[in-house]
C-alpha cells in the first residue's frame, strides 16, 4: 500500500509539472511576441532615425554640396549640429578662398588636384573652397553640384567672404 501511494503521489507531482509547462509556454511565446511587435514599430523607428542633413552657404547663396563619406564630414556635421558653424574666408591665389576652421578634424590629406566647387580641408584645420584649379594635399570635404565654374568665379572671386555650414532634417 505504501508503494501505491508513492507511486500515486510521485504520478501527481509529474501531472504538475507536465500541465504548468504547458500553461507556462504559450503565456511565454505571447509575451515574447508583443515584445517583439513593440520594438519593430516601423513609425516610431522612422521618428527616432531621422538623421539631420549638413547643408552649406556661401555669402548670402545656398549651395548644394555632395559630400563625401569620411570622419572629416562626420565631425563637420557633428560641429554643425551644435548650431551654424561660421568660417570667414579669404582669397588667396586668385583660385581659391581659404579660412580658419577653428578647431582640427580628422584628416587624411593626400596629393590631389582640384576643381572649381571643390570644398577640403587643409591642414586639419583650414576649409578652402575653390573657383579654379590647384595641386596640394588635401582631405576632401565635398564639391558643390549647382555652381557652374563661371557662377563659383563670381561667387568667390571678388573679395573675401563668409561660409556656413549648419544641420536641419
Amino acid at each position: 500500500m505504501k508503494k501505491l501511494y508513492c507511486l500515486l503521489w510521485m504520478l501527481c507531482i509529474l501531472l504538475l509539472f507536465v500541465f504548468s509547462g504547458c500553461q507556462k509556454a504559450p503565456a511565454q511565446q505571447e509575451t515574447q511576441f508583443s515584445e517583439a511587435s513593440e520594438t519593430t514599430d516601423p513609425v516610431s523607428e522612422t521618428k527616432e532615425t531621422k538623421e539631420m542633413q549638413l547643408y552649406m552657404r556661401v555669402k548670402d547663396t545656398e549651395v548644394q554640396v555632395d559630400w563625401e563619406e569620411n570622419e572629416t564630414v562626420d565631425a563637420l556635421k557633428k560641429l554643425a549640429e551644435e548650431g551654424e558653424l561660421t568660417v570667414e574666408l579669404s582669397m588667396y591665389g586668385g583660385f581659391e578662398q581659404v579660412g580658419p576652421l577653428g578647431t582640427s578634424l580628422p584628416h587624411k590629406d593626400a596629393q590631389i588636384t582640384t576643381v572649381s566647387g571643390d570644398v577640403v580641408l587643409y591642414s586639419g584645420n583650414q576649409i578652402v573652397v575653390f573657383y579654379g584649379p590647384n595641386s596640394w594635399a588635401y582631405t576632401r570635404i565635398g564639391h558643390i553640384t549647382d555652381k557652374t565654374p563661371a557662377e563659383m568665379q563670381k561667387l568667390l572671386g571678388n573679395g573675401d567672404v563668409s561660409i556656413v555650414f549648419y544641420c536641419a532634417e
